[in-house]
């Protein structure tokens, strides 16, 4: 597989720092670093982007993430492995990322069940994240870039490895 071009973010150096700072602005906010990755690696499966996918089991993995967790993401609803806020999240995730698949995209129920577990500062970053990962996926899938190409960047593996860093340690 043969990427069209690259990355409009890669291309406009101003695009992938506004990416990130959109990234950063929500480490704070009291939502763990794990939910992130887990939102992150779900929205990527919807949208069927193998570069996040990738990118966020891998990172997900290296912060001590366990298999069963990372193998049973897309069938969250009937896996034992995550916690009620985690759940919440994830529905909310599904939510946004499939906003024309239902009339009512972000239903109160879900809604009502992520603001149970998090704060409104949370529910912001949350809601920046899920949107922040569904650009990328669409940047990503539009353009058809490679899985685990990113690796062999040293420049954009320090870039993802930095960014995932300072979430873990906010």
């Amino acid at each position: 597989m043969e990427p069209r071009m690259k990355s409009p973010a890669m291309i406009f150096p101003e695009a992938l720092q506004a990416l990130l700072s959109l990234g950063k602005a929500g480490e704070n906010a009291g939502v763990p670093a794990s939910a992130f990755e887990l939102v992150h690696l779900r929205a990527s499966q919807i949208n069927g982007c193998s570069v996040c996918i990738d990118m966020h089991a891998r990172l997900l993995k290296k912060a001590g993430e366990t298999d069963e967790r990372l193998f049973t993401v897309a069938a969250w609803r009937d896996a034992p492995y995550f916690t009620d806020a985690e759940r919440a999240a994830l529905a909310l995730t599904e939510a946004v990322t499939r906003l024309s698949d239902r009339p009512d995209p972000v239903p109160d129920d879900i809604w009502a069940e992520a603001a149970r577990h998090f704060d409104e500062k949370a529910l912001a970053a949350l809601l920046l994240h899920i949107s922040l990962i569904n650009v990328w996926n669409r940047l990503n899938v539009a353009t058809r870039q490679v899985a685990g190409e990113w690796m062999k960047s040293a420049e954009v593996r320090k870039i993802v490895e930095t960014a995932a860093a300072s979430r873990a340690n906010a």
